[in-house]
């Protein structure tokens, strides 16, 4: 189902409009915030300069640690009383990036979600579970509240308690499940172990996916986990720039539609900041068009993606972003050679033999990295045999796919953490040599 008419607007209507909002927005950011007007001053570049789309690129990055350095509020456009929503990041590296919302802002967002909600499967009459942490992160009120829009009845069960997410799932009648992709698996492994088999005993039928990188391999996992017929659907966005409800997946499963008519979507080279041509990828950079509180101008999210404008068999016209590939701060330089946990985790989930849970490991020993990956058995394996060869079957595939050997841990199943929010895959323990 398409829910808004301007995910259907020719190429030319959209860059239309995001020329006209564009403009609008750079003028706002240099009228009313003066951290924006000196970057722009320093940059040389003033709200009359932007003519064409084209002209974007000159326009100066923003990061988070710019929200950082203006915490709390010296990025925004308007005066703390005409906010009606303030969510913040946990701030755990550091000081929170805070976000506002506007009246408007949230009519807005609650649309935008809609809009991925409907595409990635979703309809008015779904029982949707919201399997989210509700408070300060953005993606259960984010969610919530564009379901509820669609219509949809809400189950605000938030994150915790599995046997109870799995009791209401099945006394409720829950056909459509939000959570993060590990957190989604984990329920469903609970599930079996308390005798209740998904596939049979719910009525999950669509999974909204979103706030970690859903890979192909985890996607065949759900599928082996909660059936073949029910459809996963991978979404995107961050706090900074709205919470859920900048892209997501529909129905065909190639790429994530923009809601381009809100942002403006750049792919960059992550090293030198230079725009990349379409089709290439690169680090997403992402412009927004259409806020009040907080309209933030060339955000780099660091994740690395590409951007796909050809014609998509659902009907939309709106450009689509790749997958993620990971984040340029994941990624992992180990004796010279550049990874990503993506790469790892796509290795691990194609081998039956071992569970979707893993742990990565980084350490350095006389001055040499060292990689060490723990992994679960699917099943309990007593034999030496065939331990051992798992251990090298496992070494020699990400052998092929890393270009460098790893140490191998297999471990009993069920030994390794869970996680209710986005989990945490990566030690890297070099810093603390």
């Amino acid at each position: 189902m398409i829910w808004a008419k301007e995910e259907t607007l020719s190429r030319e209507e959209i860059e239309a409009l995001q020329l006209v909002r564009l403009q609008q927005t750079t003028a706002r950011v240099y009228e009313k915030s003066a951290p924006y007007r000196r970057k722009m001053d320093e940059a040389g570049v003033k709200p009359e300069h932007i003519r064409t789309l084209a002209d974007l690129k000159n326009l100066p990055f923003v990061t988070k640690q710019d929200m950082r350095d203006n915490y709390p509020f010296g990025l925004f456009t308007v005066p703390k009383d005409e906010l009606v929503r303030i969510h913040a990041s946990s701030g755990t590296t550091g000081k929170p990036t805070v976000v506002g919302y506007t009246k408007k802002d949230l009519q807005v967002w609650t649309q935008c979600v809609s809009r991925i909600a409907a595409m990635g499967g979703a309809t008015a009459k779904d029982v949707a579970q919201i399997c989210f942490g509700y408070g300060m992160f953005t993606g259960a009120l984010g969610l919530h509240y564009g379901l509820e829009n669609m219509g949809a009845a809400m189950v605000p069960s938030s994150t915790g308690n599995t046997e109870k997410q799995i009791m209401f799932m099945k006394d409720f009648g829950t056909t459509l499940l939000v959570a993060t992709p590990s957190y989604a698996l984990r329920i469903a492994e609970v599930a079996l172990q308390l005798g209740i088999d998904p596939k049979k005993d719910l009525q999950v039928k669509t999974a909204l996916l979103g706030s970690e990188l859903l890979t192909e391999a985890m996607r065949t996992e759900m599928h082996k986990l909660w059936g073949d017929d029910v459809l996963v659907t991978s979404n995107y966005g961050m706090s900074e720039l709205m919470g859920p409800g900048v892209s997501g997946e529909c129905e065909q499963l190639c790429g994530m539609h923009i809601n381009e008519d809100y942002f403006i979507p750049e792919i960059i080279d992550p090293k030198t900041g230079e725009v990349l041509p379409p089709g290439e990828k690169g680090e997403l950079v992402i412009t927004c068009i259409y806020k009040e509180a907080l309209p933030l101008i060339r955000y780099r999210t660091k994740d690395i993606t590409r951007l796909l404008y050809e014609p998509c068999p659902c009907g939309r016209t709106t450009v689509r972003m790749e997958n993620l590939d990971g984040r340029t701060d994941d990624m992992l330089k180990i004796r010279g050679v550049n990874v990503f946990p993506s790469q790892i985790e796509e290795v691990l989930l194609g081998i039956e033999e071992i569970g979707p849970h893993y742990e990565i490991i980084v350490t350095r020993k006389d001055h040499a990295d060292r990689l060490e990956i723990r992994v679960e058995l699917a099943h309990a394996v007593d034999a030496y045999k065939q331990l051992q060869e798992l251990e090298h079957k496992i070494r020699h595939k990400l052998r092929i796919v890393l270009g460098l050997d790893a140490k191998i841990r297999l471990e009993s199943p069920n030994t390794l953490q869970r996680f209710e929010g986005k989990a945490q895959r990566v030690r890297d323990l070099r810093k603390e040599v």
